[in-house]
């Protein structure tokens, strides 16, 4: 396992280092944000500058390349008039599974009302849906299907959200709180855990219940 804080800080380091005076945001997503990391889990940050331009890229991915676990290191880097102005039902997601470790992300919340998280979730499910079926007929992929229900736990995330108005980052602990428990969300658990995939019935478990969101939460 990464010693995450060890690394998170020289990470930080090195980004003010490289961009003085240029960092509006320093984040980390993903499963060392949420604290479900494996050994073998992505290190999601986020990086946020006053504005980006194709050189700043290019000197961010040299100065990913001089740091330990390169291999595992992925995430969003953008200018911050982009994220201001970006799709505000991806704004939802983005805010609440990021870990803030520089700067704040709560001038977003403005723009994140209950609209655009029933807008996320129709998105989300619309998108497994037609990503379902494709794979099932064409590329019959269990790596896509794995990736897909990950796709679905961020979704059900938003579903509570909707409907309770708190937003819980641990799957496990989301698990526990929908009554009754998701099999959605327990097949994410297993899959994640090394279970193996049954493509047929994964498939057609995952396909109605993005049928069911898109239904359930449609516009009016």
């Amino acid at each position: 396992m990464v010693d995450i804080k060890t690394w998170i800080t020289s990470f930080t380091e090195k980004v003010e280092q490289t961009f003085p005076n240029r960092v509006w945001f320093i984040g980390m997503q993903g499963s060392y944000g949420r604290g479900e990391a494996t050994e073998t889990s992505d290190i999601d940050v986020v990086v946020i500058l006053d504005v980006l331009r194709i050189d700043d890229l290019k000197v961010y991915r040299d100065m990913l390349d001089t740091l330990p676990n390169r291999d595992l290191i992925c995430g969003f880097i953008s200018g911050k008039n982009e994220l201001l102005n970006w799709e505000t039902s991806d704004l939802f997601q983005f805010y609440y599974d990021t870990t803030p470790i520089k700067g704040s992300l709560d001038c977003l919340l403005e723009k994140i009302d209950k609209q655009t998280v029933k807008r996320a979730i129709r998105i989300g499910a619309c998108n497994i849906y037609h990503a379902c079926v494709h794979n099932f007929v064409h590329e019959k992929s269990d790596d896509i299907l794995r990736s897909l229900y990950k796709s679905a736990a961020f979704v059900l995330q938003a579903v509570w959200f909707y409907e309770t108005g708190k937003y819980i980052k641990s799957k496990a602990e989301l698990q526990n709180a929908i009554t009754p428990p998701s099999a959605v969300l327990t097949n994410v658990q297993e899959l994640k855990n090394g279970a193996s995939v049954k493509f047929e019935e994964m498939s057609e478990l995952l396909l109605n219940w993005a049928k069911t969101i898109i239904v359930g939460y449609k516009e009016r």
